[in-house]
């Protein structure tokens, strides 16, 4: 699972520069005319290096979650579909959003694809967690607030999402998506539940072990 999630991430990101527009015919006649051609494509590159940080960061995680568990069961395996369908629909959005930075639905559809996504990713780890399938020593505590912390990300996502009807900036702050996910986690882990048994009883065993 591991291996395959990576061939797809590739692949995703690989397709992310494809959709950038290449220069052709007179705007490469002359260093200004190549000058303004990228500076009129810059929200393509901007668009690019954003979709690159997220999936580079789904990728990053998904490492160290395949790390930490012993066994995937069938609910975290099918977990996966949406993350990787996501991941994968992911360039395309990116290449409308780059070529209209302005068009409310293009921000609204990039958001609505980056908030399926880091949901997803939530759902995954949550039935990771809840199911304890974890390496002995791994703390479940820490894969919860993993979850929280996409879930976090995911808020961000879909808040924007409909802020982009009301201003044409609200992007920049897909930005600060990091900081909900370095915050975000371990805030959502005070206000959640306690522990249920089965995972109480999991995680004593990793402390003996």
């Amino acid at each position: 699972m591991g291996a395959f999630a990576d061939a797809v991430l590739a692949i995703a990101i690989t397709l992310l520069v494809i959709e950038i527009k290449r220069p052709e015919g007179e705007e490469l006649a002359s260093p200004h005319a190549l000058a303004d051609f990228l500076w009129h494509e810059k929200a393509s590159f901007v668009a690019f290096v954003l979709a690159f940080f997220l999936l580079w960061s789904v990728w990053r995680r998904h490492h160290i979650f395949i790390d930490e568990v012993e066994g995937l069961d069938r609910a975290t395996t099918a977990a996966h579909a949406p993350l990787l369908l996501f991941a994968a629909f992911l360039p395309f959005p990116t290449a409308i959003f780059g070529h209209a930075p302005d068009n409310k639905l293009a921000a609204c559809l990039f958001a609505a694809t980056a908030a399926a996504l880091f949901g997803s990713e939530a759902v995954m780890k949550e039935f990771a967690w809840r199911r304890a399938v974890l390496r002995p020593g791994v703390d479940p505590v820490q894969l919860r607030i993993s979850a929280n912390a996409s879930a976090a990300v995911t808020s961000v996502f879909v808040v924007t999402a409909g802020l982009v009807w009301v201003t044409p900036y609200i992007w920049y702050a897909w930005f600060f998506a990091p900081m909900a996910a370095a915050f975000g986690g371990k805030l959502l882990e005070r206000v959640r539940p306690d522990l249920p048994p089965r995972v109480r009883e999991r995680r004593a065993e990793h402390a003996q072990g």
